[in-house]
């Protein structure tokens, strides 16, 4: 059974930091793209960041660039996301994702929700004003 488990989320004031780790289990990410998105009460869940298996090139939503990072160690088969800078704005449900195929899914044209096939359970990122 596949299964990705997020953690690191919760409470920080305006302009603090968090990193959220994605844990997977029954499932190699390498070779697969990964991706985060993120969904605030009310709103479409939206990609964050993605990071491509084939040559580690990341992309990120244009809310996000230049203050988070994603990451992945193959060898703890463990996926990060950096946020620094944090704002109110960015308070959602994260959410950890990888595709099953083996297909380059994150590109600079964006990444769709329809390309990943396992998710985490989703943890809470609530920035404070």
């Amino acid at each position: 059974e596949v299964q990705l488990v997020e953690s690191g989320g919760g409470l920080v004031q305006d302009g603090g930091s968090l990193r959220l780790s994605c844990k997977a289990s029954g499932f190699g990410f390498d070779g697969y793209d990964i991706a985060w998105f993120r969904q605030a009460p009310g709103k479409q869940r939206e990609g964050v960041a993605c990071i491509s298996s084939g040559d580690g090139y990341t992309y990120y939503a244009d809310s996000v660039k230049g203050r988070f990072t994603i990451s992945t160690d193959d060898a703890k088969n463990t996926n990060y996301l950096q946020m620094i800078s944090l704002r109110p704005e960015d308070t959602a449900v994260y959410y950890c994702t990888t595709e099953s195929r083996a297909l380059r899914q994150c590109t600079s044209d964006g990444w769709a929700i329809s390309a990943f096939a396992y998710w985490g359970q989703g943890i809470q990122v609530t920035v404070s004003s």
